[in-house]
């Protein structure tokens, strides 16, 4: 039973890389756009594409929490407890983003919305890179095994750690910079396509290159996690490149809509193949899922809860984002001139 929870929780982590990750890149494309003038068409797409959509991209970060904490409660405590700065800044961030996304459309004086603009931005860039620290720290057993705190500093201050959070952010980046690619062809926007068909290139080759390089950090700082990713997670590492590189041959023949499915492959893959190189520990190699796994009731709860959100609340967001990929929803950020393409 604490196999099918955690997979139910690997399930939350995937869906959170892959539609709150895209969210948190376009807030970093945003921070590049450039000045008022320059990135306001950018911005307005980024807009358009994210509006709709934000705050219901967060429900799986609250999902993985209650999951962890009710599943495998000294996990959570150790992971907690000894990351608990880098788990501030990313709820800090993640608070000062959304406000600023909002508060930006409010205001009217030029300077007040460059203030709130830049505060989304940064908030953009730091939540997934102290997630990504969150995650080294995680992949490389730095986390006690008994529910109390570590060192709060060298367990993510480290280098699989900062290069989980680089990782991250160039991930990221091409993940929505693909997704905006296709939101602009959607506005009949040549410009914008090619703008971010440009910019899903460079960060696609950009991620290539991090992730080559950190192969010899993960050799050397995190052995267990490189085992793992070189024999039987190796074919989801193989699949990813391969999905990247599909990204890029689609983006180049601008089939934009099977490019936005191979770069959910590409970033899907490596997460499902970080899960994969660390089972069955959720702390390498002290504490397995079931090692800190809660009773059965409670497992048992959780799986029919799983079942229940599956029946109710997993048709309302396809319905949601459904409704978004067709124009159907209210467009925040868009001028007249931008409404989406319609076919007669």
């Amino acid at each position: 039973m604490s196999t099918a929870v955690a997979c139910i929780l690997g399930i939350g982590v995937l869906a959170y890389a892959i539609f709150g990750g895209a969210d948190f890149g376009a807030g970093i494309w945003d921070l590049t756009a450039g000045g008022t003038e320059r990135g306001s068409r950018p911005r307005e797409v980024i807009d358009h594409s994210i509006a709709p959509v934000w705050e219901a991209n967060h429900v799986w970060l609250i999902f993985i929490f209650v999951v962890l904490w009710t599943s495998f409660p000294t996990a959570y405590a150790s992971i907690t407890l000894t990351l608990f700065v880098p788990l501030t800044l990313a709820a800090i961030g993640i608070v000062l983003r959304g406000a600023s996304f909002a508060f930006r459309k409010a205001v009217l004086r030029t300077r007040d919305r460059r203030n709130f603009g830049a505060a989304f931005a940064f908030g953009s860039l730091l939540v997934p890179f102290c997630f990504g620290c969150v995650a080294g720290a995680i992949a490389t057993g730095r986390i006690p095994d008994d529910g109390t705190a570590g060192d709060p500093w060298h367990s993510w201050i480290n280098p699989t750690s900062l290069l989980g959070g680089v990782l991250a952010i160039v991930t990221i980046c091409f993940l929505s910079a693909v997704y905006l690619t296709f939101d602009a062809d959607r506005l009949s926007d040549a410009t914008m396509v090619e703008y971010f068909r440009r910019r899903a290139m460079g960060s696609a080759v950009a991620a290539g290159v991090v992730a080559l390089a950190g192969i010899f950090i993960v050799h050397s700082d995190a052995p267990f996690l490189f085992d793992g990713l070189t024999s039987r997670a190796l074919p989801l590492v193989i699949l990813s490149g391969a999905g990247g590189l599909t990204t890029l041959w689609l983006l180049h023949r601008e089939s934009h809509r099977f490019a936005r499915i191979a770069a959910i492959a590409a970033v899907g893959s490596i997460v499902v193949a970080w899960g994969v190189a660390q089972w069955p520990y959720i702390i390498p190699e002290t504490m397995t899922f079931a090692d800190t796994a809660s009773p059965s009731g409670t497992l048992g709860a959780v799986l029919v809860a799983f079942a229940l959100a599956c029946i109710i609340v997993l048709p309302a967001l396809g319905l949601l984002y459904r409704l978004d990929q067709k124009g159907m929803l209210p467009e925040e950020g868009v001028d007249d001139h931008v409404a989406p393409r319609t076919t007669p």
